[in-house]
Formats: C-alpha cells, structure tokens, sequence
C-alpha cells in the first residue's frame, strides 16, 4: 500500500503500483518528504531497487508528514529542509519529540555549518546532500537502519 497527501485532503491509502503492504515486518519503511515530485520519484526508484527496502510514503511538506506519522508507521523519515507549510527543521523537532525511534535523514542542497549543526541539534541521525543522492543514499539509509549516523563526507563540518 502506498500512501498520498494532498493539500488539505484526508490521508488516502492506495495500492501502489508493486502491491506493497506497509505492515509488511519484513522490509525497512521509508517516508520521502519533498515539496518536488521529481525529487521523491528519483528517490523512491533508488531505495525500491533494494529487496529490505519500502517507500510506504510521499509526502509535500512536514504537516503532511505528521499527520501521516499519527496513523502508519515509518522506520525512517528523508526530508528536505526548504519546504512549505512546515520545513524540515521544525518536523525534525516535532518527528523527535512524539517519534523518537524513527530515524530521520536530512536531504537538502544547503552545505551551511550552521544548518548541519541545527539538524544534530534537532536530533536528525544523517544529512545528505542532494547532489550525492546517487553515490551515498544507500550508504546513508544502511547506517541508520544499522543504528548509526550519517553526514555526508562532502560537507565540511
């Protein structure tokens, strides 16, 4: 099953194209959170291409986010920073405080030290950049699955 939020639609829960169950034990699940579709899509094809792996959810913003989080469940979160309605730096506090077990992975184009230390702050375990989506976004899930933190060797902290 695969879940959509739109604008200020109640939550929808449909079949996804593979038949996908969210309750499924088996597989590690997976929230993209981007306000660009081309985005998530690029995302979603790279961490589906895994056998453990599940997106269970594609998400705009940090307020679809948490209204999702209220009612199904995610292992690990992947959010942008710079989005509307709620960004990433609030939804990573308000994920951490009600969530604490779900991990969270910042994805972003801002190399800023300033916004690495925040998102540490906030509690997130990784912060990828979204130019090494391709060579580190499995490097990345795989250490926060296995209970360690990731920051992308390309920022200099």
């Amino acid at each position: 099953m695969s879940y959509c939020l739109r604008g200020s639609e109640e939550p929808v829960i449909t079949e996804d194209r593979l038949g996908m169950d969210v309750t499924n034990p088996n597989k590690y699940k997976i929230l993209l959170v981007d306000d660009y579709p081309a985005v998530r899509r690029m995302i979603k094809e790279i961490i589906e291409a895994q056998p453990d792996l599940q997106v269970v959810g594609e998400l705009n913003d940090g307020l679809e986010l948490l209204k999702y989080l209220e009612k199904f469940p995610a292992n690990l979160v992947i959010l942008d920073i710079s989005m509307p309605n709620l960004g990433g730096f609030e939804a990573t506090l308000r994920i951490k405080e009600k969530y604490p077990e779900v991990k969270v992975l910042i994805l972003t184009i801002h190399k800023y030290k300033e916004y690495v230390q925040r998102a540490r702050a906030l509690g997130a375990e990784g912060y990828l950049l979204k130019e090494a989506v391709d060579e580190q976004l499995l490097s990345a899930i795989n250490s926060l699955k296995q209970g360690g933190t990731f920051f992308s060797p390309r920022l200099s902290i």
